[in-house]
């Protein structure tokens, strides 16, 4: 029987998960059909009737991403404690009367981070970019012993309700402005960048190339390039790097294993995914 899984968002035809799925459905003998669907309209009355189509389509399960994460919530009948606590969802199973949710972007950041620098803390942190992925993260901070969180975003607001959220979770947050970034970037043991600036659609880097160094690690959850600038200016810097590739594989491993119920060995998976998609960097090793 055919397993089909699909992933709602917008912009997301270069999209790796459908390789990453369907080769995890080989690899542990489920035949996945995994699709991209794009609905018309940001708004929750399109999400519903995407939800609505695709059970009537036979989808059992979803992804989902930018932009309607937290939009996803309003639909969900059963979220677990990673949905509660980060306010969004982007793994979700579609039943005939339910629907359960979970956040595999905060487990997946988590283990990501894990498999690069073990059990060391996360400490004082930099974040730029309150939205989307940036709440897991947020979130995922908090359970990596992470001291305190700076957090900046182009939305004031975005990034008070943010604070306001981790603080309610007692962890020790403050939302800066940009002209505060220099000073706390400098004072920091990671950095942290959540927003798309270094896509191959928006390049760039979001932090000045002359505010790295000093600081113990980075992580930059674009992964489109996997080498993005900040991962750069980071290596050039002496940082210790989790990338945006980290946190798709391991959020990735996550969502399957919610859709299907199935162990997965993270080491033969990475393995067979980066040699058959032929995967590299010039940064990291990717073993």
């Amino acid at each position: 029987m055919t397993i089909k899984i699909g992933l709602i968002g917008h912009a997301i035809s270069q999209s790796q998960s459908p390789a990453l799925h369907e080769m995890l459905g080989e690899i542990y003998g489920f035949d996945v059909k995994y699709d991209l669907i794009e609905p018309e309209h940001n708004t929750l009355e399109c999400f519903q009737e995407t939800v609505d189509r695709m059970r009537s389509e036979g989808y059992v399960a979803t992804n989902v991403t930018f932009p309607f994460k937290q939009l996803a919530t309003h639909v969900v009948t059963n979220g677990d404690q990673a949905v509660e606590m980060v306010g969004s969802t982007n793994t979700m199973r579609i039943g005939q009367e339910s629907i359960d949710a979970t956040n595999t972007d905060f487990s997946g950041f988590v283990k990501g981070y894990q498999s690069r620098r073990g059990d060391r803390p996360a400490g004082d942190v930099l974040m730029l970019g309150a939205g989307g992925v940036g709440r897991a993260v947020a979130f995922g901070l908090t359970k990596l012993n992470a001291k305190k969180i700076y957090v900046y975003d182009l939305s004031a607001a975005g990034a008070e309700s943010l604070v306001e959220a981790l603080v309610a979770v007692g962890a020790d947050a403050e939302a800066i402005l940009a002209d505060e970034i220099p000073t706390i970037a400098k004072q920091v043991d990671g950095l942290v960048n959540c927003t798309p600036i270094g896509h191959l659609k928006s390049p760039g880097n979001p932090l000045d190339p002359s505010l790295f160094g000093g600081q113990k690690w980075a992580f930059d959850a674009v992964y489109v390039p996997l080498d993005t600038e900040f991962l750069k200016a980071s290596h050039a810097a002496g940082l210790d790097l989790v990338s945006g590739f980290d946190l798709f594989f391991y959020q990735g491993i996550d969502a399957f294993q919610f859709f299907v119920n199935s162990k997965v060995d993270p080491s033969e998976a990475r393995t067979r995914f980066v040699e058959k998609f032929k995967v590299s960097s010039d940064l990291l090793d990717l073993a």
